[in-house]
């Protein structure tokens, strides 16, 4: 049977949904090109851990490595740091905090008064920076988070404890006292009481602790735990948060998995392993001291001589922090604990096997090693002085990676492997709904249209949020396309949940290869655009909208009628990266524009048609960055409220190219400068139409339902010169992280 109930054919195995636990460097078969060359997990906040065993380490080197983990997860925005290392005397721990970015971590590591020239043969660290949601920006805060002043227990936290007040309010009458404001640190008191509780502290291990206050947890979350009472042990455990480790030893691994431990089949064994019972009035009841496991052979990385060789695991939430030390990596699935000792990992599940909400993916017996192919320089800035920069000037590669391999020019046939089996349930399908959030919600916008006009299959198109909270009805005879760049965006995953359980055929159009979104949906298309760091998205915009298109074009393959139109598509395809190169030698003349528009406190830009969706964009850019307050408005809706904002003080960009919408834009430029608005013209080369004292920005001319992927690339560079004029940190905007991995 197939995911949607259905009887699974032999092709069926193009859908993620019918795979066990699928590399992302050999992704799956929905991701059908062969150009992977960087996966990542993208989150709010940025968590690191390492644990070396029979490695002789300084207490320099250690703390280097953690800093330098940070630093390569600086792009998701952040607002304070933090590290726990061990100190001196066993159980000790030195914490280091600092309200702002890692360069004041590594000050005030390099004025303390520590012997940096100790040196440990095993030791476990942990690093952390943050992006406020419960507290200020402070050092009292800051991760890691601790049980008590002593430190027995330790934590780092990505995602949010949505139970956390409530779990705040029953420590507080059980005695503890808090030192933070955040949900954080009422996890590492709980395993405090629990441990405290425990009938027998010589039996427990630390996994059983874990997995008793994992069961008391609601929301979202990644963990990595170090405890004095565990000396050189990590615990790190992941729902809904991902989480990675790196494995490094001086010798090659002879496999390429780890077992994972499930627990035992029938009620009792489930008892034993689980928090009896779960009811508010038992709440913290302390795990068994003889749990029954059904143990399989799990991981000890020993040498050839079956003797213990020297090992270091690297636990980050993205794979940009890893690479640097190795390329050998496992990726947590959620509910998975992660323990590490003694040079030995082993992986255990929170959950029943035949849990129903688990995906095949979670209930494979083994968790894959595998091999990174990213390279630092694929992350570095380069020549270029911004991340954002960087991405805007790569866009006319990126179009071509999300193309190739699916685009056949000569005959004019688009081939997305990951859809083929499942074309026919697409094509019978009732109505077609798009879910994103943000820029990917805007791509949806720009290829509705298209979209309609090649399938004749009525489209909507829904924000995240507003789509769960309305419960929108769904039925099997739907087909939800979900957008997002790092396949981890929360809203978006709980709608594809909610499509899942009502039979709609689920399809994943991502960035991330191996992300939530594309592991649980039937099928989809890896948009290929490679790593995107600024918070801001640029490429990944442009290669959603092309991937939408090929979508939009293989489903209507089979209809003679749009022979022509197609290929005309096709042919503005192949010209595109070509004619984006030429908007980008536009650069120096976009500068002097943002120089005229930055003292004004608002921009509107106004367009219709195809290009609604370029104004909302590019006033999104122009917020995200700038922040300066922008809106995009539909031009056939400026009578209706809109045009009393005009007057000579108010800027206005009008989207102006040639589409069969042009005489009614004309019009809506007609209205503006008639309340005396000087607008600024985006629209095609050699259109004498427009005014001759008129700004321009004058782009070249394609097929109507591409000429949006031209028109934003002038807007995302005014956005980022805007900001870059007012001092602003463009890459890292306030308040903003680079995906939103909770609600």
């Amino acid at each position: 049977m197939d995911k949607r109930g259905g009887k699974a054919s032999p092709s069926d195995i193009n859908g993620i949904g019918q795979h066990p636990r699928t590399s992302p460097f050999h992704p799956p078969p929905y991701l059908d090109t062969f150009h992977f060359h960087f996966f990542r997990f993208i989150e709010m906040c940025g968590i690191f851990g390492y644990c070396s065993y029979l490695k002789e380490k300084s207490r320099k080197e250690v703390l280097e490595v953690l800093c330098q983990g940070l630093a390569r997860q600086d792009y998701r925005g952040y607002d304070s740091a933090g590290l726990g290392a061990d100190g001196d005397k066993p159980g000790e721990v030195f914490f280091f905090k600092e309200v702002g970015k890692v360069a004041g971590l590594r000050k005030q590591i390099a004025s303390s008064s520590m012997d940096m020239k100790k040196t440990f043969i095993s030791q476990v660290s942990i690093a952390h920076t943050r992006w406020a949601t419960h507290g200020v920006p402070s050092i009292a805060n800051c991760h890691p988070l601790r049980s008590d002043p002593t430190a027995e227990f330790c934590v780092v936290h990505n995602g949010i404890v949505t139970n956390g007040a409530a779990l705040r309010l029953v420590l507080q009458k059980r005695g503890f006292t808090f030192e933070s404001e955040t949900d954080t640190e009422a996890v590492a008191k709980v395993l405090k009481y629990v441990y405290d509780s425990h009938p027998d502290r010589k039996t427990v291990t630390f996994t059983d602790l874990i997995k008793t206050v994992l069961k008391e947890l609601e929301g979202s979350f990644a963990f990595v735990f170090k405890s004095s009472h565990f000396p050189n042990e990590v615990v790190a455990a992941r729902r809904g948060s991902p989480l990675l480790i790196g494995v490094k030893t001086d010798k090659k691994l002879k496999v390429d998995f780890v077992d994972v431990e499930f627990a035992g089949q029938d009620s009792e064994d489930v008892k034993a392993d689980t928090l009896q019972p779960t009811s508010p009035s038992a709440l913290f009841a302390s795990p068994s001291a003889n749990p029954k496991v059904l143990r399989t052979q799990s991981r000890a990385f020993m040498s050839e001589d079956g003797l213990p060789q020297p090992t270091e695991f690297f636990v980050a939430s993205d794979a940009a922090a890893i690479v640097e030390h190795t390329k050998r990596v496992l990726y947590l699935e959620d509910d998975d604990i992660a323990h590490i000792a003694e040079g030995e990992l082993h992986i255990h599940r929170l959950r029943r096997k035949d849990d129903r909400n688990q995906s095949p993916a979670q209930l494979a017996s083994t968790r894959t090693i595998e091999t990174l192919e990213i390279e630092i320089a694929a992350i570095m800035k380069g020549k270029f002085a911004h991340f954002m920069q960087k991405e805007i000037y790569e866009q006319p590669d990126s179009v071509v990676n999300t193309m190739r391999g699916r685009v056949n020019f000569d005959t004019n046939q688009i081939t997305l492997g990951g859809l083929r089996a499942y074309l026919p349930i697409m094509r019978r399908g009732r109505r077609i709904v798009f879910i994103a959030c943000g820029t990917s919600y805007h791509s949806c916008i720009a290829t509705r249209a298209i979209f309609e006009e090649l399938t004749e299959i009525p489209v909507s198109v829904e924000l995240a949020s507003d789509f769960l909270d309305r419960k929108t009805p769904i039925f099997r005879d739907d087909v939800c396309v979900f957008l997002s760049q790092s396949g981890e965006t929360a809203d978006t995953i709980l709608a594809l949940r909610y499509c899942l359980e009502r039979g709609a055929l689920c399809v994943g159009v991502v960035n991330t290869v191996g992300s939530t979104i594309s592991r649980e949906t039937h099928c989809g298309v890896h948009i290929n655009a490679g790593p995107e760091i600024g918070v801001a998205s640029t490429k990944a915009y442009t290669s959603q909208y092309i991937a939408l298109l090929m979508m939009a074009l293989q489903l209507s393959e089979d209809r003679i009628s749009l022979t022509e139109r197609r290929n005309q598509i096709i042919a503005g395809l192949h010209a595109m990266p070509a004619q984006i190169q030429k908007v980008l030698e536009m650069d120096s003349m976009i500068q002097q524009l943002a120089q005229s528009v930055a003292d004004y406190k608002s921009l509107l830009l106004m367009g219709r048609g195809f290009q609604f969706a370029t104004c909302l964009e590019g006033a999104l850019k122009i917020k995200e960055i700038s922040y300066m307050h922008s809106e995009g408005i539909l031009a056939g809706e400026l009578k209706h409220g809109p045009l009393a904002l005009v007057d000579e003080n108010m800027p206005v960009i009008i989207v102006m190219t040639q589409d069969s919408l042009y005489p009614k834009v004309q019009s809506a430029f007609a209205q503006i400068t008639a309340r005396k608005a000087r607008p600024i013209v985006l629209c095609n080369e050699g259109d004498e139409g427009i005014p001759a004292n008129a700004k321009t920005i004058r782009v070249p001319k394609t097929v109507d339902c591409l000429q949006g992927m031209l028109n934003i690339i002038p807007l995302q560079l005014l956005s980022y010169h805007l900001a870059v004029n007012k001092g602003y940190d463009v890459d890292f905007p306030r308040n903003l992280a680079k995906s939103v991995t909770t609600e």
